[in-house]
């Protein structure tokens, strides 16, 4: 149930108290069964396409479990997970935060995944009277919250380097409420410069938020937005272990901003949702995050495996997207994506899908060598 002050904020502007009612079950406390009223794009996972194939490089995840002091401290906890918090893993994992990002701790709020506060942060900076804005391809769950809400949104195509164009952003909605901006980007996995995030922080309407998707920062490892947290900064930057951690299926993540931001964020549930984590997912990111040596271990081993699949696409003259992260765009030019998704489909090969701006591309996520090996020999029989 929302509290009065927010149910009034909300009807401000520009919501219907009908609306409010269905954000109230979304989000409520304890609402388990309304669940089913959640919007299906905005749940923990959706089924795999192909179960049974035996290559499965469609989703984005990584190849491999989480890191091996995140195993450890996972299985470790186990035993104490007949208590509600044993030893302060929350604290704990706050204080990791802070010491890798140079974030303070009241700057940084846990979520089981990343799903739930980009939903909130489209719930809290839209409305029917103030949109979203967002690249066009990109990941699509803010645009799909913001089509359910009745939010107005603007799509705007990348540049010609596919990165984020910030200023035809601003100039498609200057009264936007949220302009979001996925980094490295999904599908693409390029990079948007953070010179360019800050001139669209700077310029922005007032009372509007900038929300920076790093959930693929540590595949590209470049310099990352956080420091504009700690700098005041109208921003929010997102965080997610699924990815380069291997703990998709664990449910953990983070967002970094201004602690006001966060209580906005929290409000309609009272911040349940980011204080229900699972000890041993807690425990498994906080040994993860300071396991630097790994993490740059994991990413030289994505990085071979991507440079043979891009190889061997080269070969076969088949244009492919420049990246930065674990997924690359190919370009079939005279096939339709959904065609070449069947055609390795048939060789249990399982590729991932394309976007309605591009239907001649498909993503492919980077697996293990073995993996992408498998996707080459699996090209040669589908491109002849």
């Amino acid at each position: 149930m929302l509290d009065d002050e927010t149910a009034d904020d909300m009807l401000r502007r520009g919501y219907s108290r009908r609306q409010l009612a269905g954000i109230a079950t979304v989000f409520g406390i304890g609402a388990v069964s309304a669940m089913s009223g959640r919007p299906a794009w905005a749940s923990a996972g959706t089924p795999d396409p192909a179960p049974a194939a035996k290559v499965r490089i469609n989703a984005n995840e990584c190849w491999t479990g989480p890191l091996t002091p995140g195993a450890a401290a996972a299985a470790a906890i186990i035993a104490s997970s007949n208590r509600y918090a044993p030893h302060d893993e929350r604290g704990e994992f706050l204080r990791a935060v802070a010491m890798v990002e140079g974030v303070p701790t009241d700057h940084i709020a846990p979520w089981p995944g990343s799903s739930d506060p980009l939903c909130r942060a489209v719930v809290t900076f839209c409305s029917p009277t103030r949109g979203l804005v967002t690249a066009d391809p990109t990941f699509e769950l803010a645009g799909r919250t913001a089509d359910w809400l009745g939010a107005p949104v603007k799509r705007v195509p990348l540049t010609r380097d596919f990165s984020h164009d910030v200023r035809a952003m601003l100039a498609a909605d200057p009264a936007a409420g949220l302009y979001y901006i996925c980094t490295p980007n999904n599908p693409t996995g390029t990079i948007t410069p953070l010179e360019d995030i800050e001139w669209l922080i700077a310029n922005k309407p007032p009372g509007s938020m900038v929300l920076v998707d790093e959930a693929y920062t540590h595949f590209a490892g470049v310099p990352t937005a956080s420091y504009m947290v700690s700098a005041g900064k109208s921003v929010i930057v997102m965080r997610t272990f699924s990815k380069i951690f291997g703990m998709a299926g664990m449910r953990m993540g983070y967002i970094m901003t201004q602690p006001e931001i966060i209580a906005k964020l929290m409000r309609y549930d009272g911040g349940m949702q980011s204080g229900a984590l699972p000890l041993p997912s807690l425990a498994c990111a906080t040994a993860s995050l300071t396991a630097s040596d790994l993490i740059a271990a994991r990413r030289k081993e994505m990085q071979e495996a991507r440079g043979l699949a891009l190889d061997h696409l080269k070969k076969h003259g088949i244009a492919v997207l420049p990246t930065q992260a674990n997924m690359f765009m190919v370009d079939w030019k005279t096939k339709s994506a959904k065609e070449m998704q069947s055609a390795f489909r048939s060789q249990s090969v399982e590729i991932g899908r394309s976007w309605p701006i591009w239907p001649t591309i498909s993503r492919v996520t980077v697996g293990s060598m073995a993996e992408m090996s498998a996707f080459c020999a699996a090209l040669d029989t589908a491109w002849t």
